[in-house]
């Protein structure tokens, strides 16, 4: 039926008042509306996964406010991936810059840098120098004439005439603050900056006089950038053979890549065991030893696994044997159980055979590792002998019976892995004053010595145990640091990096299957009283200002292209929820990347807040996140803050 005229008029009338009444609305916000800044839409780009370098670096890559933080926009591609690599291999010291490209692969390297390379943007006017003019003729003399009786050449002579730089690999020296100009020439001059052989920086400071380096540092501080300022080709012949002079950088990615490993015989037992991890100092021939090793009684140098007189060259598969199994060098002397041998000595003599072979193959690299820096009385036999006594199993492990069922095989070849070659439980141990266990394989969780970090419980589903997490998730977390909302960091990243990413799905699988066996233990959970509202409110307005844009307003996170998490949630976040707040406090102090994997080639990194939020800031955001969302874990404190940047985990 039709509604009577009146009716239709009355409900017409309403509607067009209505609809004005949110049209004057609407009106009366807009301007509002547009004087607030959108939020940032999320995009599955490389720029979104290298934002982590505008914390420091400033925006694209613009240069950091205080000077200190170079531009790297626009810099030649070659030199931006030199440097990356230097941080990793310790050519250049960054504590920071290290953390974040350690497990970065070369390819991902270059990308990051040729992504940056390709920025064009415009420089801002030099400020005004702060030396006299003395100061600044003299660095002008330097720059562009050199001084030959001191035999130093002009800076144009390989930064190209207009100081813009050198392709392939030479950076241009202009938009650059003084202080940082005068810092990197005083790192070469200490020997903490180097570049590929030969060195000339290193050459060429040591040559100059006092008040060169801060004269011109100033002086091309104070120039202006020519506008569409462009590194010059290198030329025909370079007045020096200084190292940047390389081949072009995409070649040395190349090379540098991780082979395939073969799935049998000694060499890959070396990846089980992530041998190469411990022996290798960053940039040394692997397996030639050297690394400094921390632990709370002092440090210890890895020795030299190859064939040389400085390694195994008169070694026989007895020796090797006697030190994999009882911990005991070819002398006789009694090793330090920072070298694992209460795990390996779970490992097969077979096994150990296979290793020996391998490492007698290897190239022979004459190193000798630095003497142990050890506090006495621990850094004497007596006290080795002591400590075997106390924590080093009488009984010789028996080997395994044969398994009733497939199951059980696999079961028993993850123990096998866990317990000896994966040595898992040298970082998932508490340990004692005197670095020793009751139980040498525990997996209760603990603090690994040094690097500050907390090695979840592999017993507590809560705390890191995998138990009820499905097998498949579990299996690709291990093989490409990211599975479900959890990612790897820290050490655990680096052995995800260069061993377990190398594993057969076998072996993974039957890792898994011994990890999702172990009983279900509750860690220490820490769970006190609720942070003050005060704490509460400050950590709430924070997260909302540094990351809610990632990790989302209720701590959802967000996936990527590929369906994974790019910005894994927070809320019911394991490394948020742990006993010990300390991973969390690494990640957000000092930021950082995923290891590059097969599985993961790009991971996004997360910035570091070491330079935007105080201790006291810090310290509130974590108790926000540790409460938050139904969350009952313990409380960060600026105590916690602090003392992690002086280096104590706890």
């Amino acid at each position: 039926m039709m509604e009577p005229i009146p009716v239709r008029v009355a409900r017409r009338a309403r509607s067009w008042w209505l609809g004005w009444v949110m049209a004057a609305l609407v009106t009366a916000l807009s301007p509002a509306i547009a004087a607030q800044p959108p939020k940032p839409v999320f995009q599955d780009t490389l720029a979104q996964r290298v934002q982590v370098c505008f914390a420091c670096h400033g925006e694209q890559g613009r240069a950091g406010p205080d000077g200190y933080y170079p531009r790297i926009a626009g810099k030649p591609a070659g030199y931006l991936y030199n440097q990356l690599r230097h941080f990793q291999t310790g050519k250049r010291r960054h504590n920071l810059m290290t953390r974040l490209v350690a497990n970065l692969s070369d390819a991902y390297l270059m990308e990051i840098a040729q992504y940056f390379s390709a920025l064009d943007l415009p420089y801002a006017a030099p400020p005004a120098p702060r030396v006299a003019a003395a100061a600044l003729e003299r660095g002008r003399q330097l720059a562009l004439q050199g001084d030959m009786q001191l035999r130093v050449p002009a800076c144009t002579a390989c930064h190209g005439e207009q100081l813009t730089g050198r392709l392939p690999a030479t950076p241009g020296l202009l938009g650059l603050s003084s202080d940082y100009l005068n810092a990197q020439l005083g790192a070469w001059q200490a020997g903490a900056r180097a570049a590929h052989a030969p060195d000339c920086m290193a050459q060429v400071v040591q040559r100059l006089q006092p008040g060169d380096m801060a004269a011109v540092s100033s002086w091309l501080a104070a120039q202006p950038v020519p506008l569409r300022a462009t590194a010059a080709p290198m030329a025909l012949a370079p007045p020096l053979k200084c190292g940047a002079h390389q081949p072009p950088p995409v070649a040395q990615a190349a090379q540098t890549e991780a082979k395939p490993v073969p799935v049998s015989g000694g060499r890959y037992l070396a990846v089980l065991g992530n041998c190469q991890g411990c022996h290798t100092r960053p940039g040394a021939p692997p397996f030639s030893g050297g690394l400094g090793i921390p632990t709370p009684f002092g440090t210890v140098y890895s020795s030299n696994l190859t064939p040389a007189a400085s390694g195994l060259a008169l070694w026989s598969a007895d020796d090797f044997w006697r030190a994999m199994h009882h911990g005991q060098s070819r002398g006789g002397r009694w090793l330090n159980p920072a070298f694992p041998y209460t795990n390996f000595r779970n490992i097969t003599r077979a096994d150990s055979d296979a290793l020996y072979a391998f490492f007698k193959g290897l190239e022979p690299v004459e190193a000798v590792p630095p003497p142990h820096a050890l506090r006495w009385p621990f850094n004497t036999q007596l006290a080795l002998q002591a400590w075997r006594r106390l924590y080093l199993p009488t009984a010789e492990p028996k080997p395994q019976p044969a398994p009733p069922s497939a199951a059980e095989a696999q079961r028993q070849r993850g123990a096998y892995l866990v317990q000896g070659l994966g040595h898992c439980s040298v970082c998932h141990m508490r340990r004692n004053a005197l670095g020793g266990n009751a139980d040498m394989l525990s997996l209760a969780g603990g603090f690994i010595a040094g690097p500050s970090w907390y090695a979840p419980s592999l017993l507590d589903p809560v705390d890191g145990g995998v138990q009820n997490r499905p097998a498949a998730e579990v299996g690709q977390l291990l093989q490409s640091g990211r599975g479900g909302a959890d990612r790897t960091s820290g050490p655990m990243a680096e052995v995800v990096r260069h061993s377990l990413q190398q594993w057969t799905v076998q072996d993974i699988d039957a890792m898994v299957a011994y990890l999702q066996s172990l009983p279900k233990v509750a860690a220490e959970n820490g769970i006190s009283q609720a942070p003050p509202r005060r704490v509460l409110d400050s950590g709430a307005a924070l997260y909302d200002k540094y990351c809610a844009d990632c990790h989302g307003t209720q701590g959802q996170g967000v996936r990527g292209a590929d369906g994974n998490w790019a910005y894994p949630p927070l809320r019911g976040n394991r490394t948020v929820l742990q006993s010990s707040p300390v991973n969390l406090l690494q990640t957000v102090l000092y930021g950082g990347f995923s290891p590059s994997t097969t599985g993961n080639p790009r991971p996004f990194g997360m910035p570091p807040y070491m330079l935007t939020m105080s201790e006291q800031e810090i310290a509130d955001v974590l108790s926000y996140l540790r409460a938050a969302w139904g969350h009952q874990a313990a409380p960060a404190s600026a105590l916690d803050v602090q003392r992690l940047r002086n280096g104590g985990a706890r």
